[in-house]
């Protein structure tokens, strides 16, 4: 992770900089009001400068909007969850984590990464982030202690959920598909309840009925993703209008075109302020996915990447237009 991608120093050191609020557009109120509330909408960190006059008033530094963007970022009237990826990185410390419910309001809910060293196999090439890191794949209690029970106590409600991101996990794990499901079947169980755990991966051999019924077993959801490796969202095993509704919020991350590289697409879309190469098609499964899941009265929770499309917050309101089957452009 690194330049505009990165949420760097939460909150820390530095200059404190008063960073305000683009003005409320009525439009988007009344969108957001045509929405059920149970869904939400969020992008992948929110310190963008150029989201100037879309989420902020002006342009203000990366650094400046890490630290202090987050409460501006939550008066928009569609974003109300957001994505944290720094906690895959290390897990958050909790100064940052209380200053961050601090900075929104109840309703808010954050879609937190768990650490990688949880989704990291040893057989994995092991990412020189993760350092001196000792060995904690699918070890409930690591998650426990050092993710799931900081995030509980100081995000109370406001966590809404716990999401364990697998990178590709190699020919070696592939070749024993029902050891790793029962590696995550155990691990899943011995969480503590209460939170909404989602399993998101970068590997289609791990999809499959057993898979989801394993989920639903262990009262975890699948994270459907819209990335190049995997299917397309609606192809990836999850029927919103099938799925019980107490196996938990829909959740899906739209981060990549299918014809994008990420590197290639942050180079392209960069400075994330319009829409570049708009994805008529990926937009329209998600929001058939979500007018799915509200006539059951299942929530959803949706976090957009700026490499979707160009820039987060416009496809979110594109996105949010299309599953309100609101015609205003």
């Amino acid at each position: 992770m690194s330049g505009s991608d990165a949420q760097p120093d939460l909150f820390g050191g530095g200059a404190r900089a008063a960073i305000a609020a683009q003005p409320a557009d009525p439009a988007l109120a009344a969108l957001a009001a045509k929405l059920p509330t149970s869904l939400r909408f969020g992008t992948s960190t929110w310190s963008f400068p150029g989201w100037a006059g879309i989420v902020y008033d002006g342009v203000y530094d990366e650094g400046a909007l890490a630290r202090q963007g987050l409460a501006a970022y939550a008066r928009h009237p569609l974003l109300r969850a957001v994505g944290v990826d720094r906690s895959f990185y290390a897990p958050l410390d909790p100064l940052t984590l209380e200053r961050m419910a601090d900075s929104v309001p109840a309703d808010f809910r954050f879609l937190m990464k768990a650490h990688a060293a949880l989704t990291t196999p040893r057989s994995a090439r092991r990412p020189a982030f993760l350092g001196d890191t000792p060995e904690a794949f699918l070890d409930a209690d690591y998650a426990t202690r050092v993710v799931i029970d900081p995030a509980r106590r100081l995000l109370g409600e406001r966590l809404g959920v716990v999401l364990f991101q697998f990178s590709p996990l190699g020919e070696r794990v592939q070749r024993h598909r029902a050891l790793l499901l029962d590696r995550l079947s155990a691990f899943l169980r011995g969480l503590p309840r209460g939170p909404c755990y989602a399993c998101e991966w970068r590997d289609p051999f791990v999809l499959g009925a057993d898979y989801h019924a394993l989920l639903a077993d262990a009262g975890a959801v699948h994270g459907l993703c819209a990335h190049p490796r995997m299917p397309s969202v609606d192809a990836q095993g999850v029927d919103p209008e099938r799925d019980p509704i107490g196996a938990g919020p829909l959740v899906i991350r739209w981060l990549l075109r299918r014809d994008r590289a990420y590197d290639e697409a942050r180079a392209t879309y960069a400075p994330f302020d319009r829409l570049v190469e708009p994805d008529p098609d990926a937009r329209g499964r998600i929001a058939a996915l979500l007018r799915a899941a509200a006539s059951r009265g299942r929530g959803s929770l949706v976090i957009v990447n700026n490499k979707a499309e160009g820039s987060a917050p416009l496809s979110i309101e594109a996105l949010a237009r299309q599953s309100a089957d609101d015609p205003v452009a």
